[in-house]
């Protein structure tokens, strides 16, 4: 009976933005017996090599998938990305994930019923079904569980206008949580922050080495975003923050381009330079959650 049962899940790939909610739905799916994660599958700024939004080396990015033990899918997104590149991209997703036998694809949303409704309309028609495992919790207390579930994580993105910059490089634990500044999500729902999981109890078989994530050297700010570049330990730290310097003079250059063209349209696809891009409005928030990269 057991063994029909194994062969009964559904086969799934998860959508995995490097971050604590994918992570913590890879731990509520695996205690689903209806389904059988087979795989990951992130969005990748092909430029930057980073994962989009995060700014997640995509070093570490497969340093995860190793600790788990499952394949990722890399959704390579050019700089920059318009509306057409991005669709062609997913629909190539969707393909491989066909090729590979997964009858559903689980996301790591919480709240945002928008970025929902564009993931179903998306999939529609495709013959892959999608499912939501933390849809509806209560972040303050998914917050809490996550940490309570031995989940480490990094905040490697910060929305300067919700939150101080120094937050940046501060880790997810129950001392971050009682500083949240007043509205600000405990799971940052609201595109507020966003993590790296470095290690996580049950579900890791290593965890990442990496450099001291404090390093205020190591911050890049693009925009209203800042960044914290967290480093392999293999990698000179010196090299890491004259790479980091060299990546804050090319934001600099970047949002004064940006700022002269501001009449012009953004474009759909976040994600650029060394901390991984920004953005802002309802179609990023859409296009960056819905290439992978929930927190």
């Amino acid at each position: 009976m057991a063994d029909a049962r194994r062969v009964q899940r559904r086969r799934c790939w998860l959508s995995w933005s490097s971050g604590k909610d994918c992570c913590y739905a890879l731990k509520v799916l695996r205690e689903d017996p209806s389904v059988a994660v087979v795989g990951l599958m992130t969005s990748i700024n092909e430029s930057a090599d980073r994962v989009a939004m995060h700014g997640v080396r995509a070093r570490l990015l497969q340093e995860q998938a190793d600790a788990v033990g499952l394949p990722v899918y890399q959704i390579q997104l050019p700089s920059p990305c318009s509306n057409e590149d991005y669709e062609v991209a997913m629909r190539g997703a969707l393909e491989a994930a066909k090729e590979a036998g997964v009858e559903v694809v689980a996301f790591g949303d919480i709240h945002l019923a928008d970025v929902r409704a564009y993931r179903e309309e998306r999939m529609a028609g495709t013959g892959i079904d999608t499912l939501f495992p933390l849809w509806g919790r209560d972040t303050a207390e998914l917050a809490r569980a996550i940490i309570n579930a031995g989940i480490e994580a990094i905040l490697t993105c910060v929305d300067a206008t919700k939150l101080p910059p120094h937050f940046a490089g501060r880790r997810f634990d129950a001392q971050l949580l009682a500083d949240l500044p007043p509205g600000v999500d405990p799971c940052g729902e609201g595109g507020e922050f966003h993590t790296l999981v470095v290690s996580a109890a049950g579900l890791f078989d290593r965890p990442l080495d990496v450099l001291d994530v404090l390093d205020p050297r190591l911050r890049v700010r693009r925009g209203n975003f800042v960044f914290m570049d967290v480093v392999p330990a293999d990698v000179d730290p010196e090299d890491a923050a004259r790479d980091a310097e060299k990546a804050r003079r090319e934001a600099a250059a970047a949002d004064a381009a940006a700022e002269a063209a501001a009449a012009a349209e953004p474009a759909a696809c976040v994600g650029s330079g060394a901390g991984g891009g920004g953005g802002g409005g309802a179609l990023d928030r859409i296009h960056a959650r819905a290439s992978g990269t929930t927190k």
